[in-house]
């Protein structure tokens, strides 16, 4: 955590950029450059996700601190899918950037030990390989402490991150996150943040936050400071801003008084930004990209009172 707390310095601004590519958004020219080499197969997809990821990096990487690609919209296309998650990240972090693996996984016993293997590699006989280019992922922590422990001893080993659902910004959130526990009083997601914190407890650096972070939805903004204050020493990674409806200002309590503590995740806001504003065209999805970071930055700014991570 560390290291993304040094690269959102350098950069200046808490954003994340989620690579979350979809069929709606590919420019008609990059379909057709696909579906000429590879015909119109499972292949020429993953190269359309693939291609078009690498545009939006090329036009960010300079600005955010991290993307996050979201597992899901790639591996709908099977194995071809997987190759292109995998080369996207490994992209974007050639380029400098803080890989976030949005896989949310969650599991016990030795497939979680598998599932860890995004973080720590795997040892196959005699020898270690490094199976995925992420700095941290996701995880669902529903099945409780010892789904999580595998990632925790990877994160110590391999230094590796992970971001755990505390309180997500989806309305359904409040059927389960909502429910108050009948022997504590608390309501679950208040239960799971004190279980996040006690869980980071010892793999807090030197920044004074852990490694293991929590996912904090931005639609709730009352509960973000709240949680603020009863994680001090847990980063939060907060998605919901843009097409999910918050901003700037819905955000200020989700920061620490220094201005860090968090980053905030937009998608669709600044991957598909290139089909809301005509001046681009189809062939600048990295430039359009650009714009709409500069716009999220100075929305950030203004509402954090023009505080900079510091």
């Amino acid at each position: 955590m560390d290291g993304l707390i040094e690269r959102t310095e350098r950069c200046g601004t808490p954003i994340v950029v989620g690579l979350d590519p979809a069929f709606e958004m590919i420019p008609e020219g990059l379909r057709a450059e696909c579906h000429e080499a590879h015909g119109f197969t499972l292949r020429a997809a993953a190269e359309m996700f693939k291609a078009y990821s690498l545009r939006v990096i090329d036009g960010v990487c300079d600005l955010v601190p991290a993307v996050k690609p979201q597992i899901a919209m790639f591996e709908q296309l099977g194995p071809e899918g997987i190759w292109a998650y995998a080369e996207t990240a490994i992209y974007a972090a050639e380029k400098g950037l803080f890989v976030i693996g949005d896989v949310k996984r969650g599991d016990i016993a030795s497939t979680a030990a598998a599932y860890a293997a995004h973080l720590a590699g795997v040892r196959i006989e005699s020898r270690e390989y490094e199976t995925w280019a992420e700095d941290a992922i996701t995880l669902n922590p529903y099945m409780g402490g010892d789904s999580v422990e595998p990632f925790l001893a990877a994160c110590g080993a391999h230094d590796k991150d992970v971001f755990i659902l505390v309180k997500t910004s989806n309305p359904g959130s409040a059927d389960i996150q909502d429910q108050t526990l009948a022997g504590s009083g608390l309501r679950v997601y208040e239960h799971v943040a004190d279980l996040v914190s006690a869980w980071g407890a010892g793999l807090i650096g030197s920044r004074g936050y852990s490694r293991v972070g929590a996912v904090v939805g931005a639609t709730f903004a009352d509960l973000g400071a709240a949680l603020r204050k009863r994680m001090p020493h847990t980063f939060f990674l907060v998605p919901g801003y843009g097409a999910q409806g918050a901003s700037g200002k819905d955000l200020r309590g989700f920061f620490d008084a220094d201005g860090g503590g968090a980053v905030v995740n937009s998608s669709r806001g600044i991957i598909a930004a290139w089909k809301k504003d005509a001046k681009f065209g189809e062939g600048n999805v990295g430039d359009a990209a650009r714009e709409a970071v500069q716009r999220m930055r100075f929305d950030l700014e203004t509402a954090l009172g023009g505080r900079r991570p510091t």
